[in-house]
């Protein structure tokens, strides 16, 4: 018995057969853009030169003093990480507990204080009209231009004045201004909160520092983390102005200190380990901070930079 001969798909049947570069969806296949390929090599070789140094810090705070020089940079040689730490800790009576809770005082509560001075200047200069404002506005701007170096040696004379030099306020009360704050957390106002919202809660009675501190606040929350991020790193990484402002070493903060101990390496060469050990360390509360708050940070700069 024969059987009946198979008919060949025809593009005249709806059924031509499928071209070699086709998918089942009837497209056809797309290379991948050099373009796209240049951009993921780019990015991650910005990764490695980022990455780098942090992975170099962790195997070599793992290391004895001897082997921190005498094996290889990047690989792990008889880890004793527990141990290095301990002595980081211990070192001079654990003065590096002073630095870090120094630094968690500065970064912190001066970091918490400029948040929330920004918040204020920034809201008031979007929501409130006065004489000056647009003055007092670019007088912001061209503090965000002008280095903070520069202003160092002249707050160091003016709290000398007043009696404030080598205390913690010499470091703290500077760094509760922050121009930048003010500036994003204005363009933010601008942007995110509605004039209705205000109408409407002062129709029903609340005074000014209520809408502030029930509305104003729950809504800029975006800017405000992006703000505390931004000046807490900059606090934490500050060094020039605690090395003007500071001569007692209990009150260093943990940049300046362990820049006091990598000084003092060449005459006891044990303070190299615990430097290392100590920089390790104070890269940890940055680390937590962005992981932290990185979802409010992106929200932050993207919505409150475009006016809805």
């Amino acid at each position: 018995m024969s059987t009946p001969p198979v008919k060949k798909p025809t593009a005249a049947s709806g059924h031509a057969p499928r071209a070699a570069g086709e998918r089942r969806t009837g497209r056809p296949r797309r290379g991948v853009k050099p373009s796209r390929i240049l951009l993921v090599a780019l990015l991650t070789v910005a990764a490695l030169y980022f990455l780098l140094p942090v992975y170099w810090l962790l195997v070599a705070s793992t290391k004895s003093g001897a082997d921190l020089f005498g094996t290889f940079g990047l690989w792990f040689s008889d880890p004793q990480w527990l141990h290095n730490l301990s002595q980081v800790f211990s070192y001079d009576d654990g003065v590096f507990w002073n630095w870090t809770w120094n630094s968690i005082l500065y970064a912190g509560v001066g970091g918490a204080l400029a948040t929330l001075l920004a918040c204020a200047a920034g809201y008031a200069l979007a929501v409130y009209r006065f004489r000056g404002r647009e003055t007092v506005f670019r007088v912001v701007l061209a503090g965000v231009l002008l280095p903070s170096t520069a202003l160092a040696l002249p707050l160091y004379l003016l709290f000398s004045k007043v009696g404030l030099a080598n205390t913690y306020w010499a470091v703290l009360i500077p760094s509760v201004v922050s121009p930048f704050g003010v500036y994003l957390c204005r363009i933010y106002a601008e942007a995110a909160v509605p004039v209705e919202m205000l109408e409407a809660a002062r129709v029903d009675g609340a005074g000014e520092w209520r809408i502030f501190g029930t509305l104003v606040l729950r809504t800029m929350t975006p800017a405000l983390v992006t703000v505390f991020l931004f000046q807490f790193v900059g606090i934490w990484n500050n060094y020039f102005l605690p090395l003007v402002m500071l001569s007692d070493d209990r009150k260093y903060p943990i940049t300046l200190g362990l820049t006091t101990w990598q000084s003092a390496a060449d005459r006891n060469p044990e303070l190299y380990q615990l430097t290392i050990g100590g920089a390790f360390l104070s890269i940890l509360p940055l680390a937590a901070a962005m992981l932290v708050l990185q979802r409010f940070w992106r929200s932050g700069l993207t919505q409150g930079s475009v006016k809805g």
